[in-house]
């Protein structure tokens, strides 16, 4: 059994279904016994650039979301203090506040990150792509 944190990224080609992710990727979401995580922290920042106008999401993105998260038996991962403390402790390779904080996330929960970016490599973090 895996356990999953999906990378903001990862999230939402799943659920507009670009062909971005992996073969493997998506062969480890299809396993019902695998744990899939998304964190708040995805969540906070795709409502962020959804305000900005980027990137395109549904019009109805809290419906879209609740639903995709709900078909693909998606968990919440909420964001805790012990996990925000935790931004301190890997180097600042990333300035991006969210995807820093998918790092000790990553770390503390025992999970597995799945991202496509090259900047998760220069972190100590189990990635699957």
């Amino acid at each position: 059994m895996l356990r999953l944190l999906l990378d903001t990224h990862a999230f939402l080609w799943w659920i507009m279904g670009d062909p971005q992710s992996s073969t493997r990727v998506r062969q480890a979401i299809a396993v019902p016994e695998d744990e899939v995580y998304v964190s708040a922290a995805s969540a906070w920042k795709i409502a962020i650039k959804a305000s900005l106008g980027r990137p395109r999401v549904p019009d109805d993105l809290d419906g879209c979301v609740a639903r995709e998260m709900r078909r693909s038996r998606f968990r919440s991962l909420a964001i805790d203090v012990r996990q925000a403390l935790g931004v301190a402790d890997p180097p600042p390779l990333r300035r991006d506040p969210f995807d820093r904080l998918l790092v000790p996330q990553v770390l503390r929960e025992d999970l597995t990150l799945v991202s496509a970016d090259p900047w998760v490599a220069r972190y100590s973090v189990s990635v699957l792509w």
